[in-house]
C-alpha cells in the first residue's frame, strides 16, 4: 500500500494527497507543536508541509518506505525557517504556553484535570526553553519513535551526535521540568497526590490517527 500511495504522490494525484493528508496529519501536527510549543503556529506547519509536499513530490524517490519521515523532515525544516525568520518565536512560544489552553482529559494518568494542565503547562513552556536542535531530536526519537539512523538522515547530523543530543536533552527536559511545576504549584499538595512525571513523555497534546478539523 506505502508503495502504490508513494507512486501516486510521486504523479501528483490530487486523491492520493488527500490520502495522505487522512494518515499522517495529525502525526505532524504533534511533531510541530512539540517543536513550536504553539497550538496555532503547529497548524500553520501542517499546512505549509503539505503544501510543500506538493511542490516537490516530483523529486520523492520512486522506491521507499513510510512517508512519514519524508514529511516530518519537511515540516522540521519549515519549522527551522521559521526560527530564522523570527527570533522572538521563543517569548511567543513560552506566552501561549501559559495561557488557558484546554487540555485533553488524560483521567487514568493524574490525579485530576487541574494537575494535568499543570503538567501539559509546564512541559511545554520548558520545551520552548530548550534549543531547537534538542526539541528536534526529543520529538523525532521519543515520540516519533523513529531510530537513530533515520533521524540523523533527516537532520543531517552523524548518529553519535542524535545519541548525545538526546541524552542531553533528556536530562535537561527533567531537570527544567521540574523547576517548572515546583514553579507553577504554590498551594500544599495532598500527600497522597503524586506531581512529579516525566516530561518525556508528558506532552501528546492530540490522538494520533485522527483528521484535524
Amino acid at each position: 500500500m506505502t508503495t502504490t500511495l508513494r507512486a501516486r504522490i510521486r504523479a501528483g494525484d490530487p486523491q492520493a494527497f488527500a490520502e495522505l493528508f487522512d494518515e499522517y496529519a495529525r502525526t505532524l501536527y504533534n511533531h510541530a507543536f512539540r517543536l513550536t510549543s504553539d497550538w496555532a503556529a503547529a497548524e500553520d506547519v501542517v499546512s505549509a508541509t503539505f503544501m510543500e509536499a506538493w511542490r516537490c513530490h516530483q523529486r520523492l524517490d520512486a522506491t521507499g518506505g513510510s512517508l512519514r519521515p519524508w514529511l516530518l523532515g519537511i515540516a522540521t525544516n519549515l519549522v527551522r525557517a521559521q526560527a530564522r525568520s523570527n527570533r522572538r518565536f521563543r517569548a511567543a512560544a513560552l506566552a501561549a504556553a501559559r495561557t488557558d489552553t484546554p487540555a485533553a482529559d488524560h483521567a487514568d494518568e493524574v490525579a485530576s484535570r487541574v494537575d494535568d494542565r499543570r503538567r501539559l503547562t509546564a512541559t511545554a513552556a520548558v520545551l520552548a526553553k530548550l534549543r531547537r536542535s534538542e526539541r528536534e531530536v526529543l520529538s523525532l526519537c521519543l515520540w516519533q519513535n523513529l531510530d537513530y539512523a533515520t533521524t540523523a538522515q533527516l537532520l543531517q547530523i552523524p548518529v553519535g551526535t542524535v545519541r548525545s543530543r538526546l541524552s542531553r536533552a533528556r536530562s535537561k527536559l527533567r531537570k527544567l521540568a521540574d523547576a517548572e511545576l515546583s514553579e507553577e504549584i504554590r498551594e500544599p499538595r495532598p500527600a497522597n497526590r503524586q506531581v512529579k512525571s516525566d516530561p518525556t513523555t508528558a506532552v501528546r497534546p492530540v490522538q494520533e490517527g485522527t483528521r484535524i478539523s
